[in-house]
């Protein structure tokens, strides 16, 4: 089972007055999904899918909903790559979350969040830009507890899905054009013998 967390628009205004830097997602949903705690371990404990590739304007919201799940989050983690701007701390609701990155060591797609004394925990991160069909497989995927793909298996899995969902639409409409099932069927002439 999946939970998805879906912030209210009140409380998302709170969490953007309480945080002067900070601006609040354009919309009144947090895109979370998280899996449930299983027996083993999986690679990823969930997604998220921001609505930009600004920390600042987004990491408040998503502590916000995983810090009475998961204790205060005091350290977040993040491959540089597809980050434009990493800040060194990010104010929260009533402290200041620590930003660091690791090129090599992790996972473009992947996002680490540290709870002091509580563990650490591992998203996907759906870039902001993704369809919603795939934003849904992958926050899907990655919220499985039996889930043994990394970040980056995933968003291969996704692209190689998406290319031939599109291949499948492409041949469909090479068909349609070329008379198939959605051309109409010209009606049937009566056979007149002649001499008649």
């Amino acid at each position: 089972m999946t939970a998805t967390i879906t912030l209210s628009p009140t409380l998302e205004d709170r969490l953007s007055s309480s945080s002067p830097t900070s601006s609040s997602p354009t919309s009144s949903s947090l895109r979370l999904s998280l899996a449930p705690a299983g027996p083993a371990p999986a690679l990823l404990d969930g997604a998220w899918w921001p609505r930009s590739r600004d920390l600042v304007a987004e990491l408040p919201a998503l502590t916000a909903a995983v810090e009475p799940l998961w204790g205060r989050i005091t350290r977040v983690t993040v491959n540089p790559i597809h980050w434009p701007v990493v800040p060194r701390r990010v104010p929260v609701a009533g402290h200041v979350v620590k930003v660091g990155w690791f090129l090599a060591e992790q996972d473009p797609h992947e996002l680490l969040l540290l709870s002091y004394r509580m563990g650490r925990w591992n998203l996907l991160v759906v870039p902001p830009g993704t369809d919603p069909v795939s934003a849904a497989w992958l926050m899907a995927a990655a919220s499985d507890p039996l889930g043994t793909s990394t970040a980056s298996r995933l968003m291969e899995q996704a692209a190689r899905l998406r290319t031939a969902s599109e291949s499948d639409r492409a041949v469909e409409a090479v068909w349609d054009s070329e008379g198939g099932h959605g051309a109409p069927v010209p009606a049937a002439t009566a056979h007149r013998p002649t001499g008649m």
